[in-house]
């Protein structure tokens, strides 16, 4: 566990019996990128400092701007890793929005997007093939690959699996992000998602979704609960989402 990602700080404690005590706790340090891509600010991410070339290459994918690995000539990093500079193989039709991340708890922000991009909901995932064992076995490695979230109850974890293998585990102050973190692993290493699961420990509103969708990931996993909206985006795009994922139980929400 990267340490620079928590500090130690002093807090009084105050029990129900009226007594204090001061005691250190360890509190989650957050951490801003700013990403350019081919010289054109693109996004600034609110995260913690670790896997954060995971990140902006599976940002990359999840926002539609590239299709795979092929597209990237490089992720270069400043010293102090407060600015990624992407250099993609081919130039990008920007489109100027603004947009913040509609459910997450960090301050991410859209500047400009991929004009070309392909809508979420035109995406077909291939049928996908899962095993209940699978996800039992994925929601009982849970407990033992949240390091970070252990020492300070502070993050969200994402898991990379295929069958009932955990291939990546990430960890950050937001759920999208560690999902990115998570899909950037795969692009790094070339990885097939469409042969991958991916689980989360936060829940399921729709940008959540149609991250995954863009992805490629044909079986989303949660601890937690979906939208409606959440739920009639999978369905439409042939995404088996699985709920309430616990080592004893789960829900097929979708299909």
């Amino acid at each position: 566990m990267d340490d620079t990602n928590y500090e130690e700080i002093t807090v009084k404690r105050i029990k129900a019996d009226g007594t204090t005590e001061n005691t250190e706790i360890p509190v989650i340090n957050e951490h801003f990128l700013s990403v350019l891509i081919n010289d054109t600010p693109v996004m600034r991410l609110n995260c913690t400092k670790d896997n954060l070339k995971e990140l902006v290459a599976g940002r990359l994918l999840t926002e539609g701007i590239i299709k795979g690995a092929d597209d990237i000539f490089g992720i270069y990093f400043c010293k102090e890793k407060n600015e990624a500079s992407v250099v993609l193989k081919n130039e990008i039709k920007w489109e100027k929005i603004l947009r913040t991340e509609l459910s997450c708890c960090t301050a991410n922000v859209v500047s400009v997007t991929n004009a070309d991009s392909e809508s979420t909901e035109a995406v077909r995932l291939k049928k996908a093939h899962w095993e209940k064992k699978w996800i039992f076995a994925i929601t009982e490695s849970f407990k033992e690959e949240t390091r970070l979230h252990k020492k300070t109850q502070g993050t969200h974890t994402c898991i990379l699996a295929r069958g009932d293998k955990v291939l990546f585990t990430a960890e950050d102050i937001g759920r999208h992000n560690a999902l990115d973190k998570a899909v950037g692993y795969a692009v790094l290493n070339r990885l097939l998602l469409d042969e991958c699961i991916v689980f989360t420990s936060g829940r399921v509103p729709l940008d959540m979704v149609g991250k995954v969708i863009k992805a490629g990931i044909p079986v989303f996993v949660s601890k937690s609960v979906p939208t409606k909206e959440a739920v009639e985006l999978a369905k439409k795009c042939g995404l088996t989402l699985i709920c309430r994922a616990w080592p004893d139980s789960m829900e097929v929400v979708s299909p």
